[in-house]
């Protein structure tokens, strides 16, 4: 429930105006502030009005009014109409029927939040003091609810107001507006470092900077720690100048670190409503993402694609996994020496049958942004075991599986614990043993993982699940990864491959180099990516064990492998459990 900032509420309560703000809650409004006018008028304490929940007002209307203003105030508290209505009530059961005036606004506070205001002006006793209350009132508003209080900016009620009228002026002078949302980095960080008062002073700060290097634009304080900003537009490299010189200052006279703003920006086209304008602004800022180096984006019309393709993705990922749309497609992996598939790999392939396929590229960010990977993969795990007993009915050799965990779901589920819950439901232990699932980590997730993330890892190897870690060498790379944890193989990123020949044959050199660190600590390795027979050639000269890639087997669905089984035709031989020790222990001793 919303809280007033102390002078804000202050100011209100002092006032003489009958007025009282309310919130929406189990269907009915709760006063969450009235003033001194309010107060007197119905001779009673503040404290019994705020929050007061006891009676029913309808009894204090007259019975020919009450269905009438009760109608009103539910198209006002719905949104559905205007509340500015005339009818009869008494303050107290035994006080004559008074003529009231009561008129209602939407009001927005300073952190965003909307609140229902209602005015009650007392038409029978004193119409012309109460009309004159309302104009202090109006004023009062004009004061309060259009300008923050903290940096003096005009605000979210000011915007929704007047925004519209700057941007018409704009382009009567033959200008190009444009609308400019910002963000500040890690303002989180920035509070719980140097305190809530400096975090305010930043925001003063970035108001002085803004206006410096804007003067000519609009600039309002938004929800948060977000401005809203309206200028005319000259130039992308203008903008982006500007901007420059904002942060550069910010990050000179701020107290501590703070990266400064990033910023989205729209620039109107045609008759473009502010509003879209706003939306569009917020659309591009969202885009910058996590990039720390990047301060501005401006938006496109492929932003408003990507975004409602998230949205889409959102809206029918329920759907996805219950109606199968999400699907397994295995990928094998290669022994080196032998040529033949060791392991599969399997990968979550969305066939939609509205949108046909949608990569993984496009639905795995979009699920990681929202938090559910978690689902995701435990759906993988669940297919993977439902498709044991098809595969073994169908006389395939059962080839461990690895499956992706993201470091987010170790936050949201005990993985070890649903791992066995499947494990147990679909009665693997007849088929295979639980090193059959092999959970591959990506370096950036171990590197960014908790205790509590590790100590999941820890138990998943006591339970007797292998443990890989993904996509080594990707940028995040660290030698002590190898002394902080145990894992059963290492699998180095694709790009290190692709880019052999690069800086003199670095990546040769490193490739060569880790793989030795890697056996003398008895750690497996893998390298994906492989695609040539030259990559193929050089990764069995530097001795590593196992490799994945186009060159070897493309991902396929179960179907696929199963019907190439009953025609004979297989895209490469499959080690038994029996070659696959034999092979592991020539492999360490080597």
């Amino acid at each position: 429930m919303y809280v007033f900032p102390d002078d804000l509420r202050k100011a209100y309560e002092s006032l003489r105006l009958p007025l009282a703000f309310f919130c929406a809650k189990d269907g009915r409004l709760v006063p969450l502030l009235v003033t001194d006018g309010l107060c007197a008028l119905l001779r009673v304490d503040r404290e019994r009005l705020v929050g007061h929940r006891e009676g029913n007002a309808y009894d204090f209307l007259h019975p020919d009014d009450a269905g009438r203003v009760a109608s009103a105030l539910s198209d006002f508290t719905n949104k559905r109409g205007s509340f500015d209505i005339v009818y009869r009530a008494r303050f107290s059961i035994n006080d004559d029927f008074h003529f009231v005036h009561s008129v209602g606004n939407w009001e927005t506070m300073p952190d965003g939040t909307e609140l229902m205001s209602i005015v009650y002006l007392d038409l029978t006793k004193c119409q012309l003091e109460s009309e004159k209350l309302y104009e202090n009132y109006k004023q009062f508003q004009r004061d309060h609810f259009y300008t923050d209080p903290l940096t003096g900016l005009p605000n979210l009620n000011y915007f929704r107001e007047f925004a519209e009228d700057r941007v018409k002026t704009l382009r009567l002078q033959g200008k190009t507006p444009m609308l400019l949302y910002t963000d500040i980095n890690s303002m989180h960080y920035y509070n719980n470092q140097y305190g809530f008062a400096q975090g305010d002073e930043l925001l003063r700060l970035i108001v002085r900077q803004i206006r410096r290097f804007l003067p000519e634009a609009l600039i309002m304080r938004g929800a948060e720690v977000h401005f809203i900003i309206i200028d005319a537009f000259v130039s992308r490299e203008d903008v982006d100048e500007r901007i420059r010189a904002v942060n550069e200052h910010i990050r000179r006279e701020a107290l501590g670190n703070t990266t400064g703003i990033q910023v989205g920006i729209c620039i109107y086209e045609n008759d473009m409503p502010t509003s879209a304008a706003f939306d569009h602004a917020k659309n591009a800022l969202k885009q910058i993402g996590t990039d720390l180096n990047a301060t501005d984006h401006f938006y496109t019309h492929e932003d408003d694609l990507r975004y409602w393709n998230q949205r889409y993705i959102i809206e029918n990922f329920d759907n996805a996994l219950s109606e199968g749309w999400i699907k397994i497609y295995y990928q094998g992996i290669m022994r080196l020496e032998t040529g033949k598939t060791t392991v599969q790999e399997a990968l979550a392939r969305w066939v939609d049958p509205v949108r046909g396929i949608i990569s993984p590229g496009e639905f795995i960010p979009v699920l990681e942004k929202y938090h559910l990977l978690y689902r995701l993969d435990l759906h993988m795990v669940e297919q993977v075991c439902r498709d044991i007993p098809t595969r073994v009915e169908a006389g395939l050799l059962l080839l461990p599986v690895s499956i992706n965990f993201s470091g987010q779901d170790f936050d949201y589920i005990d993985v070890p614990e649903a791992l066995n819950r499947l494990y147990e439901k679909y009665g693997i232990a007849k088929y295979a043993d639980k090193g059959y699932f092999i959970v591959e980590i990506t370096e950036q997730d171990m590197a960014r993982g908790t205790e509590s993330f590790h100590a999941q890892l820890r138990r998943l190897r006591r339970e007797g699940y292998k443990l890989w870690l993904d996509d080594f060498g990707s940028g995040y790379s660290s030698l002590n990864m190898f002394s902080r944890f145990d894992f059963n193989l290492i699998k180095f990123d694709m790009e290190l491959l692709r880019n052999l020949d690069d800086h003199n044959g670095a990546n040769r050199r490193i490739i060569q180099a880790m793989i030795n660190i890697a056996k003398e600590l008895g750690i497996h390795t893998l390298v994906e990516g492989m695609e040539t027979e030259a990559q193929r050639q050089f990764l069995r000269e530097v001795g590593c064990e196992l490799a994945q890639g186009y060159l070897f087997h493309r991902p396929e669905p179960l179907d696929s492998i199963l019907y190439r089984h009953s025609k004979g035709q297989t895209s490469g031989a499959c080690e038994t459990p029996e070659e696959r020790e034999q092979h592991i222990r020539k492999w360490m001793e080597m």
